[in-house]
């Protein structure tokens, strides 16, 4: 990173996002996010995962510098501090996050592909369980998976939805993915797995039409899925920043000892 980087800002529309950006219009010369070597994203965890899908779709990645003016803030750094925010960017940690590639083949035949940083969910539509064949690199692992949904998380999502499924943490540097399922009915007790992040996740949807399944990527639905895979998107990698002595390694390392 140059030694004084052009940055845009980026504001969630939530009232006490905008009121922290009114703080800092002063505080750089901002540029327009096309022309900025850092993009500052003001507001939580979802609207930083907005920026980033946005920035995939577009084909114009960038480091993404978090403020938190959201809820939880996982993905992002404290709003105060001492130092000028140009100070807090130029020495901030870079962390590197690989997001997971979404094929869905509906039932009508229609695909459709997305990026997911934090996981990739399949879920049951009506009250009836998913009935779901399991292939993991081709092969066969589970005949059938009767449960709410499953789904698939990277090392960055392995805290959100797949904690509060009972799956694992996952170090952030430990190039695996979580596979994990919610609410099992049968087997009522499998746990999941830990796959290498080299690994092709596929899933069958078992009796399609009588037990209608969703497959959503991060924040984005495809409806009535046939068969879904999954894979780390190699040709992606998204850069966070972080406050030094507060990155994202940390976060998640400390997560495990939370009571």
């Amino acid at each position: 990173m140059s030694e004084k980087p052009r940055m845009a800002l980026v504001v969630s529309p939530t009232h006490r996002a905008r009121a922290a950006a009114d703080e800092l219009r002063d505080a750089v010369d901002w540029v327009p996010q096309a022309e900025a070597d850092v993009v500052v994203a003001l507001g939580g965890d979802g609207f930083l995962l907005q920026v980033l899908h946005g920035m995939l779709d577009e084909g114009a990645v960038k480091p993404v510098y978090g403020i938190n003016r959201g809820t939880i803030g996982f993905l992002m750094n404290r709003v105060r501090s001492s130092r000028p925010l140009l100070e807090r960017v130029t020495k901030a940690q870079r962390v590197e996050v690989m997001p997971l590639q979404m094929s869905a083949t509906t039932q009508n035949g229609e695909v459709s592909s997305a990026y997911a940083i934090n996981e990739v969910s399949l879920l049951r539509e009506t009250r009836q369980s998913a009935r779901l064949e399991v292939v993991v690199n081709g092969k066969v692992r589970m005949a059938e998976l009767s449960a709410d949904g499953v789904m698939v998380a990277t090392p960055a999502g392995s805290t959100a939805y797949n904690l509060s499924a009972n799956g694992p943490i996952l170090p952030l540097g430990s190039q695996m993915l979580a596979l994990t399922p919610i609410s099992p009915f049968r087997p009522r007790r499998w746990r999941g797995a830990i796959l290498p992040a080299t690994y092709e996740v596929t899933f069958r949807v078992l009796e399609a039409a009588k037990r209608p399944v969703a497959a959503v990527a991060d924040q984005k639905e495809v409806r009535d899925v046939a068969k879904v895979t999954i894979s780390a998107a190699r040709d992606q990698t998204l850069t966070l920043l972080f406050d030094r002595g507060h990155g994202l390694e940390e976060r998640i390392f400390a997560e495990q000892f939370q009571v």
